[in-house]
């Protein structure tokens, strides 16, 4: 699954990055742009690093970003869809999707590690 997992988080910030390029150049999605980027790449990033997590707080701690960076990005992708004004809407609902996956697998990883 980490594998999986990891092949997930890399495609899902290459396609946010891609995504951001189709925004339209106004201040406000000047923001959304930087925003998203940043979160969507943060998650994956966290991941990686919770993987040579020296401990097991380590790890959590790693996932918890993990997950709180995820809930950015869902929340800067649910604010594009509704400002409505994309061409691209198929790949923003892939976005949306997939972000939520992710945050619930995520929200599991914690839940489970809470457990223990």
């Amino acid at each position: 699954m980490n594998n999986d997992l990891n092949i997930r988080l890399f495609d899902f910030a290459v396609r946010c990055l891609k995504f951001t390029k189709l925004l339209p150049n106004t201040p406000e999605y000047k923001i959304i742009r930087y925003q998203l980027a940043k979160s969507s790449t943060s998650s994956g990033a966290n991941y990686e690093e919770a993987q040579a997590g020296s401990s097991k707080v380590d790890f959590n701690n790693k996932i918890r970003i993990s997950l709180r960076e995820m809930r950015e990005s869902n929340y800067w992708l649910r604010i594009i869809d509704a400002l409505d004004e994309l061409s691209n809407e198929k790949e923003l609902k892939w976005l949306l999707s997939e972000s939520d996956e992710l945050k619930n697998i995520f929200g599991s990883i914690v839940q489970k590690t809470r457990d223990k």
